[in-house]
């Protein structure tokens, strides 16, 4: 059996490392950081700016390669891939919510579910209807609405909707909470620990307490490496 296939969990990476450079100067932004999540996890990553956490999940979706070290997704290598085929294995297995949103303006809330799904090969018999989503996530009567016209918690909802459209074996979210106030928080929140307690793998990256409280393990990023 290769070691490929050896790695089974949703997300395993091995060492990563990655380098930035500017003319002669070099960021180290992640220093050989080794990670796995379970499928029924929830793990957050911690640590304050500029400590590796958005380099990190975009390293692990496969947004961003790293500079040395492997990622796999379900036992299937991400990194040091072709954009096409991590486009695919990330558009199968993981959904992402990002700090700057998942959301295309000018399509509808539904629409913006629609479009994920459409794109994803995932068999359709494993996913909730669009209207079943929204309702999860407390949208079922936003579902017509426009980005620009929801609420900071209604925009973070629907961007964890899209993220979950596909059904996604691993959901990578990036500072989710952070423009929320506390009951948007805690709303969203439950909903990424609804997902692990259903069976999926969840990683936040956040420097929210409410974060860690809800997390099964804390990971403490400082400097591109873990904190012992």
């Amino acid at each position: 059996m290769s070691a490929d296939a050896k790695r089974s969990a949703p997300l395993e990476a091995d060492r990563l490392y990655r380098f930035y450079r500017a003319g002669d100067e070099e960021t180290l932004a992640l220093q050989g950081v080794s990670i796995r999540i379970d499928a029924g996890e929830m793990v957050a990553v911690v640590g304050p700016s500029g400590s590796g956490k958005s380099t990190l999940l975009a390293c692990l979706s496969g947004l961003d390669e790293p500079s040395g070290g492997t990622v796999w997704i379900t036992g299937r290598r991400m990194s040091h891939q072709p954009e096409a085929l991590r486009s695919q294995l990330r558009s199968r297995y993981v959904g992402v919510v990002t700090q700057s949103g998942n959301l295309v303006d000018h399509l509808s809330v539904a629409s913006n579910v629609k479009l994920v799904r459409a794109l994803s090969p995932r068999p359709r018999e494993h996913r909730q209807s669009v209207s079943q989503l929204l309702d999860s996530v407390g949208l079922a009567t936003r579902s017509h609405a426009y980005p620009p016209q929801l609420s900071g918690g209604e925009a973070a909802r629907a961007g964890v909707a899209v993220a979950l459209a596909q059904d996604p074996v691993l959901l990578l979210a990036d500072e989710p909470t952070g423009e929320l106030d506390g009951d948007s928080e805690r709303r969203l929140l439950a909903l990424l620990r609804d997902r692990a307690d259903a069976g999926g793998a969840v990683l936040v990256a956040s420097h929210s307490p409410a974060v860690l409280r809800m997390a099964d393990r804390v990971i403490p990023l400082t400097d591109g490496t873990i904190a012992a």
